[in-house]
């Protein structure tokens, strides 16, 4: 196997997934280095993913440096390493790295649900900076879904729940009561604690979502959801709910980023 394709097998299953990472180049070498021009490895926040740098201490020191960008929120940067001076090797080359984070601060909207109000607010999110993913049993709804969507089939949607990025945005907006509740026990039981957790109803569904999340043994101060999600604006037309439902997750948004900012 070839080892270049395997590091961009992996690059591209982790973009899909939408965790953050770098990925670290060699772009220059001048005498006695471990690694050639054109070696590559993704790092995150964990460490390293898959390929190599030349291992060792050079390698070392680039996690530490792609770990450090990402908690840092650094899109891109390069190194000039004396191999001797700078990283502590015999070697007496240098190395030059070229490192680009993916993945990075980009706003995750989780739908459940594929249906009509589904498919106009992700027409209303298509030209902003977010990342969608969609998931429902019904592959005939997701397939009408615009390209540049993340679309999962899923029969047990709530079994996903676990897979979800900490920061992400997240909406029950599926066929109906019986389907949301599912998804929100399984949040709520698991500990999961999202940024915006939106459920679309009235607030008739919403007491009675509360009702039976207490009588699972769910307390409604442990429970915070929006229900009915979205700004107190427009009519009953999916399109007009959908406009309400962009306007309250940007407004959500900026307050998350206004507090982060502030800390």
């Amino acid at each position: 196997m070839n080892p270049a394709n395997a590091v961009y097998r992996r690059l591209n299953e982790l973009l899909e997934s939408g965790k953050p990472l770098v990925v670290v180049t060699v772009t220059a070498t001048h005498g006695s280095v471990p690694n050639k021009v054109g070696h590559k490895m993704i790092v995150s926040t964990e460490g390293l993913c898959a390929g190599s740098v030349g291992g060792g201490r050079v390698e070392a020191k680039a996690i530490d440096e792609a770990r450090e960008m990402l908690g840092a929120g650094t899109l891109c940067q390069s190194t000039d390493w004396s191999l001797k001076a700078d990283v502590g090797m015999t070697c007496g080359g240098r190395v030059t790295l070229f490192y680009e984070s993916l993945n990075l601060a980009t706003w995750k909207i989780v739908i459940f649900g594929a249906g009509h109000v589904t498919q106009a607010l992700i027409l209303a999110l298509a030209k902003i900076n977010c990342d969608v993913t969609c998931i429902d049993p019904r592959n005939d709804w997701l397939s009408r879904l615009p390209a540049g969507v993340r679309t999962i089939e899923a029969d047990e949607p709530s079994s996903l729940v676990e897979t979800l990025a900490d920061d992400s945005f997240v909406l029950c907006m599926t066929r109906g009561h019986r389907s949301d509740f599912p998804v929100l026990l399984k949040i709520f039981q698991s500990g999961r604690q999202f940024p915006f957790l939106g459920v679309i109803g009235s607030n008739a569904k919403a007491a009675v979502l509360r009702k039976e999340l207490e009588a699972a043994g769910i307390t409604p101060d442990t429970a915070p959801f929006h229900c009915p999600v979205g700004l107190p604006i427009g009519s009953n037309d999916p399109a007009e709910i959908a406009i309400s439902i962009a306007a309250q997750l940007l407004e959500q948004r900026d307050q998350l980023e206004a507090r982060n900012a502030l800390e």
